[in-house]
Protein backbone atom coordinates (compact mmCIF):
# COMPACT_ATOMS: atom_id res chain seq x y z
CA UNK A 1 0.00 0.00 0.00
CA UNK A 2 1.03 3.52 -0.69
CA UNK A 3 1.01 6.81 1.03
CA UNK A 4 1.13 9.89 -1.13
CA UNK A 5 2.21 12.86 0.43
CA UNK A 6 1.55 16.38 -1.62
CA UNK A 7 3.48 20.05 -0.66
CA UNK A 8 3.25 23.54 -2.14
CA UNK A 9 6.13 25.36 -2.65
CA UNK A 10 5.61 29.07 -4.01
CA UNK A 11 8.04 31.28 -5.78
CA UNK A 12 8.58 34.47 -7.72
CA UNK A 13 10.78 32.76 -10.85
CA UNK A 14 8.35 32.27 -13.40
CA UNK A 15 7.68 28.94 -14.95
CA UNK A 16 10.96 28.64 -16.71
CA UNK A 17 12.97 30.35 -13.69
CA UNK A 18 11.56 27.26 -11.43
CA UNK A 19 12.45 24.44 -14.27
CA UNK A 20 15.65 25.65 -14.49
CA UNK A 21 16.31 25.12 -10.84
CA UNK A 22 14.60 22.39 -10.31
CA UNK A 23 16.51 20.64 -12.82
CA UNK A 24 19.78 21.77 -11.09
CA UNK A 25 18.86 20.14 -8.03
CA UNK A 26 16.00 18.01 -7.67
CA UNK A 27 18.49 15.04 -7.43
CA UNK A 28 19.05 16.80 -4.04
CA UNK A 29 16.02 15.02 -2.98
CA UNK A 30 17.57 11.15 -3.30
CA UNK A 31 19.26 12.04 -0.14
CA UNK A 32 16.42 12.11 2.02
CA UNK A 33 16.51 8.46 1.44
CA UNK A 34 19.60 7.12 2.97
CA UNK A 35 21.57 5.93 -0.38
CA UNK A 36 18.94 7.22 -2.34
CA UNK A 37 19.29 8.02 -5.83
CA UNK A 38 17.31 8.99 -8.88
CA UNK A 39 16.93 6.24 -11.24
CA UNK A 40 14.91 7.97 -14.17
CA UNK A 41 13.54 11.36 -14.70
CA UNK A 42 11.12 12.89 -17.54
CA UNK A 43 9.72 16.05 -18.11
CA UNK A 44 6.15 16.05 -19.35
CA UNK A 45 5.53 19.96 -20.40
CA UNK A 46 5.53 22.07 -17.18
CA UNK A 47 5.34 18.33 -15.10
CA UNK A 48 8.67 16.70 -14.04
CA UNK A 49 8.27 12.84 -13.08
CA UNK A 50 11.18 10.81 -11.54
CA UNK A 51 11.98 8.10 -9.47
CA UNK A 52 14.01 7.88 -6.41
CA UNK A 53 15.61 4.53 -5.39
CA UNK A 54 17.31 3.72 -2.12
CA UNK A 55 16.85 1.03 0.90
CA UNK A 56 14.96 -1.32 -1.74
CA UNK A 57 12.16 1.29 -1.82
CA UNK A 58 10.94 3.42 -5.30
CA UNK A 59 9.60 6.91 -4.52
CA UNK A 60 7.54 8.07 -7.63
CA UNK A 61 8.02 11.75 -7.66
CA UNK A 62 5.77 14.17 -9.96
CA UNK A 63 6.44 18.34 -9.57
CA UNK A 64 4.19 20.39 -11.51
CA UNK A 65 5.82 23.93 -12.59
CA UNK A 66 2.87 26.99 -12.96
CA UNK A 67 4.02 30.50 -12.87
CA UNK A 68 4.37 31.13 -8.86
CA UNK A 69 3.93 27.51 -7.35
CA UNK A 70 5.49 23.97 -7.51
CA UNK A 71 2.90 21.37 -6.96
CA UNK A 72 4.52 17.74 -5.22
CA UNK A 73 3.45 15.06 -4.94
CA UNK A 74 5.48 12.07 -3.72
CA UNK A 75 4.09 8.61 -3.72
CA UNK A 76 6.18 6.86 -0.83
CA UNK A 77 5.75 2.84 -0.68
CA UNK A 78 4.85 0.74 1.98
CA UNK A 79 7.35 1.21 4.99
CA UNK A 80 7.93 4.74 3.91
CA UNK A 81 4.63 5.60 4.36
CA UNK A 82 4.89 5.37 8.50
CA UNK A 83 7.18 8.51 7.45
CA UNK A 84 5.09 10.48 5.43
CA UNK A 85 4.31 13.36 8.03
CA UNK A 86 7.83 13.77 9.23
CA UNK A 87 8.54 13.50 5.12
CA UNK A 88 6.19 16.49 4.51
CA UNK A 89 7.63 18.25 6.89
CA UNK A 90 11.04 18.60 5.58
CA UNK A 91 9.81 18.85 2.37
CA UNK A 92 7.92 22.15 3.57
CA UNK A 93 11.18 23.64 4.93
CA UNK A 94 13.69 22.57 2.66
CA UNK A 95 11.97 22.16 -0.39
CA UNK A 96 12.08 26.19 -1.10
CA UNK A 97 16.01 25.71 -0.88
CA UNK A 98 15.55 23.89 -4.51
CA UNK A 99 14.04 26.87 -6.03
CA UNK A 100 16.74 28.96 -4.32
Amino acid sequence: MSTPIEVDLPHQLGIAGAKTRIEGGFDKLAGYIPGGHVSEHRWDGDTLHFVVEGMGQRVAVQLDVTERNVHGVFVLPGLLGMFAEQLRAKLQKDGPKLLA
